[in-house]
């Protein structure tokens, strides 16, 4: 298949891997962070960190949207759709979070509550549309890539006049989590994080363009590649990582150059700064409060506003004492650290964020890494 198989080839794969191990320098270490879920994904599925000389080692970030949104903001979400007359739409697997009391939008769902899995935001409006006498409620999350259909739909909602549709709006923004990230005692301060370098979101950078990144390799010092998802994609990303930090450069490359450009979409770009405008802060899981780290829907789409319409307050709630989805999102543990990881906290009845959604860090180790931990036989 033109454009997927190409990029899974055996061969260049060990011939990639052959060219990591000769550039990186005996006796040095380097430590490369994968930010998106999707390269997580992939490095766990292909076995590519097996691929990888001892002296380089990937560090899992933030991962995927489900995973860094916090308890509160599902809580909520499980409130509002208790409501008379709610309808509240989600994708399948942010209705698996646990929330603060171990209750997800599925409990809610089997005791009596219109909860309703979509693969997009225009089923929700659809549904708005032929059910005039439910209140539908999209619950909106995902990073800058899911944030032009959500503008979308409240433009339509608009040109529609519906007054039945309204977006609760949980969209959060990349640039804000790396900064926070790199700002963090843990790789600041205590150094008990070192990252070398990141590579870079794909489907992000295909809506925000590389631009964004280039702050953070001047200012931190730290070189990013904006790579694809597949495993030749993140083998060639690792190999110009270990060549920047060899000479000493820290710049943004891309090389996911058959999707991604400096601009971006401007198209999207306009459509979102239309609807949206920034938060002050935003709670991350596993990072705390982000300083203008997500969107809001503006005044003049205020309708179609769910936390305005319903009122729905802000609520902080700490995660299960036992779960280190926090420590997992921000570098600081691997998935196999956790107590909890395997045992109490399954895909079929996860404890923690990471491991429902099939881009989450646990889920990953879960499905392919956890064997490859087990001793071998003598």
């Amino acid at each position: 298949m033109k454009y997927i198989d190409e990029f899974r080839d055996r061969d260049v794969a060990q011939k990639l891997a052959a060219d990591i191990g000769a550039a990186a320098v005996a006796g040095r270490d380097y430590r490369f962070m994968e930010f998106c879920g999707g390269h997580t994904h992939a490095i766990a599925r292909y076995g590519l960190e097996e691929l990888l000389p001892p002296n380089v080692r990937m560090i899992h970030g933030p991962g995927c949207p489900v995973c860094v949104l916090p308890v509160g903001r599902v809580d909520n979400a499980i409130t509002l759709a208790r409501m008379p007359g709610v309808s509240l739409c989600s994708y399948g697997d942010m209705l698996r979070v646990p929330g603060s009391k171990r209750e997800s939008l599925l409990h809610a769902k089997s005791h009596g509550c219109d909860v309703r899995m979509v693969y997009s935001i225009s089923d929700a409006l659809k549904l708005a549309q032929t059910h005039p006498e439910r209140e539908v409620v999209f619950f909106a999350i995902g990073f800058e890539t899911t944030t032009p259909p959500t503008a979308v739909a409240i433009k339509q909602a608009q040109a529609l006049g519906l007054k039945n549709f309204s977006v609760f709006c949980n969209h959060v923004l990349t640039p804000s989590a790396i900064a926070n990230i790199l700002d963090s005692p843990e790789v600041r301060n205590l150094g008990t994080v070192r990252i070398d370098g990141f590579i870079g979101p794909a489907h992000v950078s295909t809506v925000i363009g590389s631009r964004p990144y280039e702050f953070f390799a001047e200012e931190y010092q730290k070189p990013v590649v904006i790579a694809g998802f597949e495993p030749l994609d993140v083998l060639q990303a690792v190999l110009m990582l270990v060549r920047q930090v060899n000479e000493g450069r820290f710049v943004v490359e891309n090389e996911f150059t058959r999707a991604v450009t400096r601009e971006g979409n401007m198209k999207a770009q306009a459509l979102v700064a239309e609807v949206f405008e920034l938060r002050r802060a935003f709670e991350w899981r596993g990072l705390g409060l982000v300083p203008y780290s997500a969107l809001r829907i503006k005044q003049a789409y205020a309708a179609f506003d769910a936390e305005r319409r319903f009122e729905v307050p802000p609520v902080s709630v700490a995660d299960h004492k036992g779960c280190e989805c926090g420590a997992v999102l921000r570098g600081a543990k691997r998935p196999e650290q956790c107590r909890l990881f395997g045992t109490a906290c399954t895909p079929e009845s996860p404890v923690g964020s990471c491991m429902v959604s099939g881009e989450g860090a646990c889920a990953a180790h879960y499905a392919y890494g956890r064997f490859r931990d087990r001793p071998k036989a003598a």
